[in-house]
């Protein structure tokens, strides 16, 4: 399977800083963005740690695990790269955890995060979630979310589907119920994704889909064409 790549992190129009990070490991086929809360500055460790334990875990691993302890037992339900790129994720909890209750100048700190990693069949791709931010698929002319927010909204329609539209604008959309650092274990969300030639996958914060809609990012990756890194910058 080849593969492009590329990133951007921009602090936009409504911070006065940029709390975001990325990573591209293309020699393990890992991708991963996160976007850091806490303030103070806070938020942009907690990115960072988020995006650089979790390539240090795949620098110190291969597929099986040998190198470090895991953090978690395997799950029989995933696939030895799934469990991998869940574990990867839960020890970056952890190493996020274990700083913000040492260090008071971070205390609190957190970040949502997702990644992406090309399991070796070459056909498929998993994602690991917590939090808002997302990973899409675009295939020729439509954009598919393939995660699902950790927002208060969507715990909310997971045990009442039915809410009426007004009940719904009633609950903030933007308070998340899932995020790296904020407790000692952390539930990660997994999935996977068949791959067909010309596939785009896009990962994100939602400094990104919370400013564009769907169909906007839509239209700038069409009109980008296989240039990635120009729908990175547009």
């Amino acid at each position: 399977m080849n593969f492009t790549a590329a990133g951007l992190s921009d602090v936009g129009l409504q911070r006065e800083h940029n709390e975001d990070s990325y990573s591209i490991l293309s020699e393990h086929r890992l991708f991963v963005v996160a976007d850091g809360m806490g303030g103070h500055r806070a938020g942009d460790v907690a990115s960072r740690m988020a995006t650089s334990e979790m390539a240090a875990y795949f620098d110190a691993t291969n597929a099986d695990g040998a190198g470090v302890e895991w953090p978690t037992e395997n799950d029989a339900a995933m696939t030895p790269d799934q469990s991998r790129l869940v574990s990867a994720m839960k020890l970056a909890n952890q190493r996020i955890f274990q700083t913000s209750i040492r260090n008071r100048s971070v205390q609190g700190m957190g970040t949502t995060v997702v990644g992406a990693l090309f399991n070796r069949d070459e056909r498929t791709i998993s994602f690991a979630h917590v939090g808002d931010s997302r990973a899409y698929r675009v295939r020729r002319d439509d954009i598919t979310q393939l995660t699902r927010d950790h927002s208060l909204l969507n715990d909310y329609l997971l045990v009442m589907p039915n809410l009426s539209d007004a009940q719904k604008e009633r609950l903030p959309s933007n308070v998340i119920t899932r995020a790296l650092g904020m407790q000692q274990a952390v539930a990660v969300d997994v999935s996977a994704a068949n791959v067909e030639p010309g596939d785009l996958f896009l990962l994100c914060s939602d400094g990104l889909n919370g400013m564009v809609g769907d169909e906007r990012i839509l239209q700038i990756i069409r009109k980008s064409g296989p240039d990635v890194e120009t729908a990175a910058k547009a």
